[in-house]
């Protein structure tokens, strides 16, 4: 009674809705919006009219010029550097544009043109100094701060007479300077649509994801083959070129060549960025937080001008919400790990059926034997990772490698070997189609395809988001195994939604349904959501009717079946209810069963902490992550089953010696070609009865 009682407690309380609730990035943003809903209300109520439309408008031009350089200055921290020379760029580039369009009297775009060659040109200064010669961020731009502070003074000497005593009759420079779209200020508008091509940029092209690698960790991004100087240099440049173009609108709404314009710009562009969530440290942020982080700096600086703040005071505030966000930056990001375990972790209740036995006295059919003892080794040293291997119809063998590439090893004896592509994750389930694609789940990153002609293609990344999650559960974190159906539709495992492929021991500990099954339809191009709340699901192998498939849940230690046709169409049905291990890859074999990787065997210790959710719930807090208990993944076996669920074989090696740990086999031609995403090698073991022309690629397609 006490455990059916836990057993609801833990299975139907919200904790999964509200470990979701606590995932970084949801916090993050809450947190920032009700930071900048409580200044605007702060200063609507302390403020006369400070929320009319026409001061909307106004602090609207204002705020989007302010999130130009905002937006600049967000592309150098994202790609781990920073640039304190910002106001000294915009004032220049002020005086520049001024100076173009009163006295030059160029024409409008001309003037543009040359305002924003400028300030990238300034930017390329800044790049090529820390880019390419290497030179620290801060020091040199405080250097550069000072040199283009000393131009802006010297030729503001010369030019503000001139500029001062001519208007220029330009229709253009004041529609940019004062007119509107719509009702909206035309900076802004600019501005929204610079920010959505960022956006884009920054989440959906290479150049993007190749400025987030290189602020996430600069030596690892060099060692992929990334031209990190480059993309360094590049981003300085860019961030010159937005401080410009803030420049251009700024000239045109005011005409003013100040001598303190753009002074002590760079505290409050830095506040923005950080306030709104820029990691200090490089290689995380977006286009919203550069957003939500502009408006509340600008909401504080404007509201406390109109409260005649005095310009001291508002400097110092500004400084201390500054050192503020930057603490909790630095924090956080060095107890992030800590806070996941404290605060996201949510385990679950988990019985688990009594695990049968394996001692060869006990005559289970799961019995121990040293089959694989002396298996033929494949590619010792050469390979790492091979967590799944499949061979194509010339008897080449292909496997994936934690270094991001799928190789390939050549038919007959496998001695030579060859990166067939470079994915750029780690390579997990493979399938060939009828086509000669190969289909790769890759961790972190989605399913992806190889052509005949070996280019590289992403599938998909994204599934439908769930109708009752609060968080986007629509990214793929943890695509894990597939199978291809006879008419092309895919079906493949994503393991976990709330956690990365490095965390699987996390998601074990929480022992809950985070999983999924997910179609892809090729026809269509729609990757929909079949099956949800699955204990860590991974092997997927087509059954034989075509009609349905296996599936493996390896944290709950089970074999089910779906079908997604026919008129069972929808319903899940157990096929093994309890193994003695962890299921990985399931295969089909050559007599029509399956075979079965066990990556890991049930301990009774760990068993009994599934049933103890609360337990698992203190050592999350009270201990460090390498004193938890973990799944045993250092002893694993092959069996094969048909589906009744009736064990027919049973593969060992006993000794760990060449495969202790399997989490892949594929049938070949009278062979099994055995992987381990622990292993350095791949197996190969004569199968004595199979059928010697059964070709692991040749399967059910059209």
């Amino acid at each position: 009674m006490f455990e059916t009682l836990i057993k609801y407690r833990y299975r139907l309380w919200p904790d999964k809705l509200f470990g979701e609730l606590l995932q970084k990035r949801w916090m993050e943003n809450s947190v920032t919006v009700a930071v900048l809903v409580a200044v605007l209300l702060f200063f609507t109520r302390e403020i006369k009219n400070f929320t009319a439309l026409s001061n909307i408008s106004d602090m609207l031009r204002e705020a989007s010029e302010l999130g130009f350089v905002v937006l600049g200055m967000s592309l150098v921290l994202i790609v781990g550097g920073i640039d304190l020379s910002v106001g000294s760029m915009f004032g220049l580039c002020n005086l520049i544009a001024l100076y173009c369009v009163h006295v030059l009297a160029l024409p409008v775009p001309v003037a543009i043109a040359i305002t924003v060659a400028v300030g990238a040109a300034l930017g390329a200064v800044n790049g090529a100094l820390i880019g390419f010669m290497r030179m620290r961020a801060f020091l040199t731009t405080m250097v550069t701060l000072i040199l283009y502070k000393a131009v802006f003074d010297l030729l503001g000497y010369r030019w503000s007479v001139a500029i001062s005593s001519v208007t220029p009759d330009s229709n253009l420079w004041d529609f940019i300077g004062s007119g509107d779209v719509l009702g909206i200020p035309t900076v802004t508008v600019v501005f929204a649509v610079i920010g959505v091509i960022g956006h884009v940029v920054i989440t959906r092209l290479r150049a993007g994801w190749h400025i987030m690698a290189v602020g996430g960790n600069r030596r690892s991004s060099y060692n992929l083959g990334l031209k990190v100087n480059r993309v360094i240099a590049a981003s300085y440049c860019v961030s010159g070129a937005f401080t410009a173009l803030a420049a251009v609108f700024y000239a045109a709404r005011l005409a003013s060549a100040g001598a303190d314009t753009g002074k002590g710009m760079e505290i409050i562009v830095l506040t923005s960025a950080i306030l709104g969530g820029i990691r200090l440290g490089g290689g995380k942020g977006s286009v919203s937080k550069v957003v939500l982080g502009t408006l509340i700096v600008f909401l504080i600086t404007n509201g406390l001008l109109r409260l005649a703040v005095p310009a001291g005071q508002s400097r110092l505030i500004l400084a201390g919400i500054l050192l503020l966000a930057a603490t909790i930056d630095i924090r956080w990001a060095k107890n992030r790990h800590k806070a996941v375990e404290e605060l996201y972790v949510s385990p679950s209740y988990l019985a688990l059926p009594p695990s049968p036995p394996t001692d060869a006295k006990s005559g289970s059919p799961y019995a121990v034997n040293d089959k694989l003892r002396n298996v033929e080794i494949i590619g010792l040293g050469m390979v790492e990772s091979p967590e799944d291997v499949i061979l194509d119809e010339d008897d080449n063998l292909y496997c994936g490698s934690r270094h991001g590439e799928i190789i390939r090893f050549f038919a007959p004896d496998y001695k030579r070997m060859e990166v067939y592509a470079h994915i750029g994750g780690q390579p997990l389930g493979l399938a060939f189609d009828g086509h000669k694609n190969l289909y790769v789940c890759v961790g972190g990153m989605g399913l992806y395809r190889v052509t005949a002609e070996r280019v590289v293609e992403k599938v998909t990344d994204e599934t439908n988001r769930s109708m009752l999650s609060i968080i986007d559960d629509s990214r793929l974190r943890l695509a894990d195994d597939l199978d291809i159906a006879p008419d092309g539709r895919i079906f493949f495992s994503e393991a976990t939604v709330r956690y990365e492929m490095h965390e699987w021991p996390t998601d074990a500990l929480e022992g809950r349904g985070n999983g999924r099954i997910i179609c892809y339809d090729p026809h269509n191009k729609k990757t929909t959501t079949v099956l949800r709340d699955l204990v860590f699901p991974n092997g997927i192998a087509l059954a034989s009717d075509q009609q349905s498939i296996l599936f493996a849940q390896s944290w709950a230690c089970c074999i089910k079946r779906y079908w997604f046709g026919g008129p069972k169409k929808g319903d899940v049905e157990t096929v093994i209810d309890s193994l003695p291990g962890y299921p990985d890859n399931i295969n089909r074999a050559s007599d029509g069963n399956y075979w079965l990787a066990l990556l890991g065997m049930r301990s009774p210790s760990f068993d009994l902490a599934m049933r103890k959710p609360g337990f698992r719930r203190r050592m999350s807090k009270q201990l460090p992550g390498d004193e938890w208990l973990f799944p045993n993944i250092n002893t694993g076996c092959v069996v094969k089953i048909n589906e009744r669920g009736e064990i027919l074989d049973a593969l060992w090696d006993l000794g760990g010696q060449n495969h202790p740990m399997i989490t892949s086999m594929r049938e070949h031609r009278g062979y099994l070609y055995i992987g381990g995403i622990s292993n350095n090698r791949i197996g190969r073991y004569k199968l004595e009865s199979a059928d010697p022309n059964f070709v692991s690629s040749a399967i059910y397609h059209e």
